[in-house]
This record gives C-alpha cells, sequence and structure tokens, in this order.
C-alpha cells in the first residue's frame, strides 16, 4: 500500500494510457495501391531497435529496422525511405505534442 500523498502508477495502465492517447502501439503506413506496413510507435519502440535505428545510416537503413520483414513488400508498393522517415519523424513530433499534454491514471 502507497503513503498517502505519495504518487504510485501501475505500469499497466500507464502504458495502455499512453497508447491510447497516441493512437495505438502500433504507426500504419498506406501505401498508394492501399496496402498496409506498420511499425512500432516511438514510444513503444523496445531497447534493442532503437539501437538498430540509432546504428543504421541514412533514410534506407533506418526504414528497413523500421519496417524489417515488410521492407521488400513496402518497396514493390510504391514506397520509399524518405517517406517513411517523414512519417517516422512526424510521429515522434506528435508524440512530443501529447505527452506534454497528456496526465496517465495513477493507479
Amino acid at each position: 500500500m502507497s503513503k498517502p500523498g505519495k504518487a504510485r502508477f501501475r505500469l499497466s495502465a500507464v502504458k495502455a494510457s499512453y497508447a491510447e492517447a497516441v493512437g495505438g502501439e502500433l504507426v500504419e503506413v498506406e501505401t498508394d495501391d492501399g496496402k498496409t506496413y506498420t511499425f512500432p510507435h516511438p514510444l513503444f519502440t523496445d531497447d534493442q531497435r532503437n539501437k538498430e535505428l540509432e546504428a543504421a545510416e541514412g533514410d534506407s537503413g533506418k526504414a528497413r529496422v523500421l519496417l524489417g520483414d515488410q521492407w521488400d513488400a513496402y518497396m514493390k508498393s510504391g514506397g520509399d525511405a524518405n517517406g517513411l522517415m517523414l512519417v517516422y519523424m512526424a510521429v515522434r513530433a506528435e508524440s512530443q505534442d501529447t505527452m506534454g499534454k497528456h496526465r496517465p491514471p495513477r493507479r
């Protein structure tokens, strides 16, 4: 039991609250041919993938890390690395705004 006046957060509730606030744990990208591809929302990207993103060179390298096994299909659908990275940057910027306004539940 927490002490009076102390903040206590339930991790699962906080994560769910932020996922709802930003539209989910995955980002969907639709190519012009109507196919949809996903990558983890920047708030929910695991440590390993973050390390791989930091180590990747250029938009192409980073986009490949984000999409993983979906990369070839994404490219065949008319997608491009620069476009995907623009989406990624937009999602990051939008989530910064959301995080500044959002207040997660305390339990």
